[in-house]
This record gives structure tokens, C-alpha cells and sequence, in this order.
């Protein structure tokens, strides 16, 4: 059985190939639960209604920065993984949106359905973007103003059988050149699966999911929602979940979803196909470590790298440690990928680190970290094999706000950040990331292998740097905002390629969530 996103969706998995189509995590509180809040014996409120478990990974530093940056909030990356059955006391009900968080459906309350929603209004302006390549007004400047509105119902039928459909809107006005393919989806389906679940003696739990639905994976830097950009990212297909203690291991197999900008026009992409297996656990080896491990596979019928269009079968196998010890935390994953581009062989792959020091004790608690990124890149047209990354559906603020700036293909970055907490509900973050290519052969690609500019000979290796500052404030547990700018300083291939324009980038915007 699939339950499908988009009313043209049910035939899209058995169609004909036609045409291709383009791809650190707020910190997580256990599930259902708000933080702090104690029910007496030492346990929170989350940690004694349980909840969706260990998710693989998002819990570390680096990346992006969160969209929830500080405070407590009962609210979950992933909406779905929110638990409320805490709430079955009225005693324990405290926040205005609470009656709809717990809903009983019956005398006994063990089928209930919970209700949310999210809305953002964002203001991106830019001049010179992508260094002056892209669409302007006369002057060089375009703005454009964002929509978001997410509602959502998530029905428990007991303990075994579990709906979750959730409504999505995207709107985007006044952007030079019009909407980019994720800024605007008028109306449509953003998520809607049927849960099968099972629980054994021994504590473990297994859960069978199809439909329609949102992934998000370690680091982000592989699979995620997209949330740095309007509109969400979702897939497509089956999902086993098995989960026991701190240990857990999905298998899916997927189409990511098409964004279309009409009304209820999106449907699975019938050019692509992604499946893998995904797993986290404890390592004893390192203080406070886990480990992520995972093969990935993604099929594209017309991908696009400076070596020309062809046919994309790439598999990934990759490891993620990441973990805290003491003021240090760490995260360092490592990635290979093979595979067939038409008719020669894949040899790619990346490595990602983000390391940093916090000073607890310390007005502000400063955190000073590094994260460096090495991304293969091609060696050129005619080659015998291709060595170009393949990111896959990496986050949409890969190594800043900028959606539609640099990705991890053909790069090497070298990110130092500092981040203060002037108030417990205000972070301001500041970094400077330096851009170069790894093969002077390839160019430079966008977040989702997406080629900005082929090297057209150039033996130029620095690409530029850019230069970030970041307000985060988190009003409440509902309410975020934020405000960010960003300088991109071009670089000898810029300066020596084409458009050479340094690019200015300001956004504005505030995040309700219920």
C-alpha cells in the first residue's frame, strides 16, 4: 500500500523516464516532554511518556545553524516525532495550544489525535546573487518575500496503528527571474502515512510506515527536509523502523516528491529512485560517541556534471562519529561513493569534520569551532571516470543562510564560527567560510550537485569566502526570530570566469510553530 503526495502521484513509480529534475539541527528534546519540566522522580515528562526514540544522529554539533536556536520548546525537527500523551493530565496542561495537542477518541483515551501547524514569514534580498549570474532588477538587487503555512493531524489508533497527514503552502513574490523550484507550492499534500507498529518483550519496538513522508538523517548533510529554503523536501515510499534501547536501523525505499508551484500538482519524481539503510548506536571507543553508518543508493535517468547528461546509478557507504566530551564536541563523518555516470564508473566521496570548544562557565558561554569540508570533484570533459560528489538531498543552509550558494561537490572549505549566548534566549553566531575547488578540472556546483560553472580551463583553485553574522532570538516556546547578512568575497576563478560580482545577502524572518 502507498499513500501518495499529490493527486498525479499514483502513476508516476511505474513511468517512463522524461525529463530530470534538480537538493544543525535545532536541539532536540526527548520526545514529549517540555525541557526542564520534572515529574517528581528525577525523569522529565518526555522521558517518561517515551516516544519515537532515538533518532540516527541529529543530536550533535556543526552544521547549519538551527531554526530553534535556544530556549525550551516542545517542538520537534521532525514535527511527527512529537509526543503529547503527557497531556492526557489535565493537570499537566499548561500552554494555550495544549487542548489540541491531546485529543482523546475514546472513554479510555488510548486513541487520540494531536494537531499543529507552523507559519514563517521570510524577507531574502540579495545583490549580485550567485556573483552576478542570476536574474536582477536594474540595480543589481533582488528581494523577494516567503510564505510558509504548515497544519498537520497526527490520529493514534492505540498503540499498533497510526495516521499522520500533513497540509503544505509555499508562496514566494516579487523575486527577479520568478520563483526558484523551492520557494513556491501554492497548495498541496507535504506529508500523509499509515504506521503498522509491533513491540516485543524485550523492549524493542518495530514499525512498518508508507506513505508520504519527511526524512531527515545525522548530520543532515545527506538527507534532510530542506528546511533552509520555503518549501519542504519529502519522499515517497516504504520505511522500516526498528528501534531498542539507544540503538536503532531504518530501511527505505523512496522517489523524492516533485515541487511544483500549482495546487495540488506535486507528485513522486519519476526520474529518480532513493533507498538505503540507516542505523545509529553508542561507541564505546570515544567519550560520550555514537556512530552513524549507512548505505545510500540514488538513480537519476538525466544527471548533469561537467563530463555531460547521462544516466546516475551511485551508491554511498558512509560512517558519521559524533559525540561531546567535556567542553568539546565533535563530528566527523566520511563518505564513498561508486557507481555508473552512463557508461563510466563513479569514484567520488567526502569527508566533513566540525570540531568545537565551549566555554561553560564564561559570560556568554562561548563556543569557538572549525568545520572543514573536502567534496571530490571531476576530472573533466572526456574522462574515464567520475569523480564529481554527489550531496544527494543535503540540508537547504549548507554552510550558511544563502539557499542557493555553494554545495558540497568539487570543495574544500575551511568554516572557523564563534557563537555567544548574550541572553539564554539569544544566540549571535559570526564565521567566515574560505571556498576553494578540489579539481581544477571541475567547476562549481550548488547544493544539489547543480552546476553553477564549468572550470572552462581555469587553473584558478580559490572560489572566494564568505563572511556571516546571525541574530537568533527565541521569544518564546512558539516563536523564533531571525535576521542574518552575509558577504561573499569572490575568488581568483570567480574574478576569472565570468559574473565577478560580489554578492550581499540580508534575511529577515520570524518562525510560529503549535
Amino acid at each position: 500500500m502507498l499513500i501518495i503526495c499529490g493527486v498525479l502521484a499514483g502513476s508516476a513509480w511505474g513511468q517512463a523516464p522524461v525529463a530530470s529534475g534538480p537538493n544543525h539541527v535545532p536541539p532536540s528534546l526527548p520526545s514529549g516532554g517540555r525541557a526542564g519540566e520534572s515529574d517528581g522522580a528525577g525523569r522529565t515528562k518526555a522521558e517518561d511518556q517515551g516516544g519515537e526514540g532515538v533518532h540516527p544522529g541529529r543530536d550533535s554539533g556543526g552544521g547549519p545553524p538551527p531554526f530553534f536556536p535556544t530556549g525550551p520548546t516542545p517542538y520537534r525537527y521532525l514535527r511527527y516525532e512529537e509526543d503529547f500523551r503527557y497531556l492526557k493530565d489535565p493537570a499537566r496542561r499548561t500552554d494555550p495550544w495544549d487542548p489540541l495537542k491531546f485529543i482523546p477518541m475514546n472513554p479510555k483515551a488510548t486513541s487520540y489525535l494531536t494537531l499543529g501547524g507552523e507559519t514563517w514569514q521570510r524577507f531574502e534580498g540579495y545583490h549580485n546573487p550567485i556573483f552576478g549570474q542570476a536574474p536582477t532588477n536594474r540595480r543589481g538587487y533582488s528581494n523577494l518575500d516567503l510564505q510558509r503555512y504548515i497544519l498537520f493531524g497526527d490520529l493514534h489508533l492505540g498503540e499498533e496503528v497510526r495516521i499522520f497527514g500533513q497540509f503544505k503552502s509555499g508562496l514566494e513574490n516579487y523575486r527577479a527571474g520568478g520563483p526558484r523550484f523551492f520557494d513556491k507550492d501554492v497548495g498541496d499534500i507535504g506529508q500523509l502515512f499509515l504506521d503498522v507498529s509491533r513491540r516485543d518483550g524485550a523492549g524493542g519496538k518495530w514499525t512498518l510506515r508508507t506513505g508520504c513522508q519527511e526524512l531527515a538523517y545525522g548530520g543532515l548533510r545527506l538527507i534532510d527536509i530542506r528546511d533552509g529554503t520555503n518549501v519542504h523536501l519529502a519522499f515517497d515510499g516504504l520505511r522500516t523502523i526498528s528501534e531498542r534501547g539507544d540503538r536503532r536501523l531504518d530501511a527505505f525505499l523512496s522517489k523524492p516528491v516533485e515541487t511544483n508551484p500549482g495546487a495540488f500538482d506535486d507528485r513522486p519524481d519519476p526520474n529518480q529512485t532513493f533507498w538505503g539503510v540507516y542505523g545509529v548506536r553508542p561507541l564505546a571507543g570515544l567519550p560520550g560517541g555514537h556512530l552513524d553508518y549507512y548505505y545510500l543508493g540514488l538513480r537519476r535517468n538525466r544527471a548533469q556534471f561537467v563530463q555531460g547528461i547521462a544516466r546516475e546509478t551511485r551508491h554511498s557507504l558512509g560512517t558519521r562519529w559524533w559525540g561531546n566530551s567535556g567542553p568539546w564536541d565533535y563530528n566527523a563523518e566520511f563518505v564513498s561513493q561508486f557507481g555508473t555516470f552512463g557508461n563510466v564508473p563513479i569514484s567520488a566521496g567526502a569527508a566533513t569534520a566540525d570540531v568545537g570548544y565551549t566555554w561553560a562557565n564564561q559570560p556568554g558561554t562561548p563556543r569557538l569551532g572549525l568545520t572543514t569540508v573536502a567534496a571530490s570533484g571531476g576530472y573533466g570533459m572526456g574522462a574515464r571516470t567520475l569523480g564529481s560528489n554527489n550531496p544527494l538531498f543535503p540540508t537547504g543552509a549548507y554552510f550558511n543562510r544563502v539557499p542557493d550558494l555553494l554545495g558540497p561537490t568539487n570543495i574544500l572549505a575551511v568554516h572557523p564560527k564563534l557563537t555567544v549566548l548574550p541572553t539564554p534566549k539569544v544566540r549571535v553566531v559570526t564565521d567566515w567560510a574560505f571556498f576553494g575547488r578540489t579539481s581544477l578540472d571541475d567547476g562549481i556546483y550548488g547544493l544539489v550537485a547543480n552546476l553553477i560553472r564549468p572550470a572552462n580551463g581555469n587553473r584558478s583553485r580559490f572560489i572566494g569566502s564568505a563572511l556571516s553574522g546571525e541574530a537568533q532570538w527565541q521569544v518564546n516556546p512558539h516563536l523564533a526570530v531571525v535576521g542574518a547578512y552575509t558577504h561573499i568575497f569572490p575568488g581568483s576563478f570567480l574574478l576569472r570566469t565570468g559574473p565577478r560580482d560580489a554578492e550581499d545577502f540580508v534575511t529577515a524572518f520570524i518562525d510560529y510553530r503549535f
